[in-house]
């Protein structure tokens, strides 16, 4: 059995969204690069703090939808031109118009399904019994958790840092 790996870290625990703000970017000006930004709720302007990068998963869902589009177009090519061509009433073999609620519904279908695949997937999620940093967090605070594998970590410096940028909390803390 693998054991599981625990990498440990310094977390801020801040109560405005503001400021949480300020010391994402904070942290990226010091050099921290795998630093984390926790939010019960989304925050604008928190991916080009943080220095996250855009998402591939409309890339992913695009072509999932054009997967599904061929796909559909050649199911129903295949089942009404070779395998079962029935003449009904004088319309030719491949009628289009009769076949886009078919096209469209698996265009939606792969396209949703291969997105909620490529979220978890980005995820890493689901994540089995995941740390707690603080019980408020998903209520009405917010954190910074930085690994102690990122380059330059210093407790005292993320302390001193922190407290500057004016954190409720500043605790040392084990992220599985």
């Amino acid at each position: 059995m693998a054991k599981k790996r625990v990498i440990g870290g310094m977390a801020a625990i801040f109560l405005k969204e503001s400021q949480v703000l300020q010391a994402a970017t904070a942290a990226r000006a010091s050099g921290f690069i795998k630093f984390d930004a926790i939010s019960p709720y989304p925050i604008h302007g928190m991916e080009e703090a943080c220095g996250i990068e855009r998402s591939s998963i409309p890339y992913v869902t695009f072509g999932a939808g054009a997967l599904g589009l061929l796909l559909s177009l050649g199911l129903v090519y295949y089942t009404s031109v070779l395998n079962w061509p029935i003449n009904v009433g004088g319309k030719p073999m491949f009628s289009l118009p009769a076949f886009i609620p078919i096209m469209f519904e698996l265009t939606v279908l792969f396209a949703a399904l291969c997105s909620v695949g490529a979220l978890f997937y980005h995820a890493k999620m689901p994540k089995i019994d995941p740390p707690t940093i603080d019980k408020d967090l998903t209520s009405h605070k917010f954190a910074i958790f930085i690994p102690e594998n990122d380059t330059g970590y210093n407790e005292d410096r993320i302390t001193r840092m922190m407290n500057e940028l004016g954190a409720a909390e500043v605790k040392k803390v084990a992220e599985y």
